[in-house]
């Protein structure tokens, strides 16, 4: 559907605007699910801590059948390499948001970048940060319903 939608020589007669709007539609979507991969670091980085918490308590509490923080790294690599970065393209492509495209591309490459770098120590980081904030003397995590709003709205 994107050749057909947006590369003329991939074009066929009964192409239109339609196809284009539902693939742009499609594409936002998908992008606010996950733009905080495409903004500023920081951004990216009080995003992914707060998805790591809630998939590490998850897994402390038998909600979740693995420590993410085992594959948190690669993880991380591979959504950059396999949809963030290609989702960037696309808006890129489609030029519906002009230079705004541009950025959330370039952030991405940027973010993905200074994770290949820095990942694996700010995983190790995340779990101790969790630990020191979330987890009682007996090494169990607190309950979600019992954590202060400062130490979930608390920034990287």
């Amino acid at each position: 559907r994107w050749k057909r939608a947006f590369h003329p020589d991939h074009a066929s007669e009964h192409d239109d605007l339609d196809l284009k709007a539902t693939i742009v539609l499609e594409h936002i979507i998908q992008t606010s699910d996950v733009g905080h991969t495409m903004q500023h670091w920081h951004m990216y980085q009080k995003w992914n801590q707060r998805l790591f918490f809630e998939m590490y308590e998850a897994y402390l509490n038998g909600r979740g059948d693995k420590d993410p923080s085992l594959g948190w790294y690669k993880g991380e690599m591979w959504f950059f390499d396999n949809y963030v970065i290609p989702l960037g393209k696309k808006l890129k492509e489609c030029k519906v948001f002009g230079v705004a495209s541009d950025e959330c591309l370039n952030y991405a490459l940027q973010n993905r970048k200074e994770w290949e770098e820095k990942g694996e120590a700010i995983v190790e980081d995340l779990v101790q940060k969790y630990k020191s904030q979330y987890q009682t003397e007996d090494d169990q995590p607190m309950s979600s319903r019992t954590r202060s709003s400062k130490g979930s709205e608390e920034d990287v």
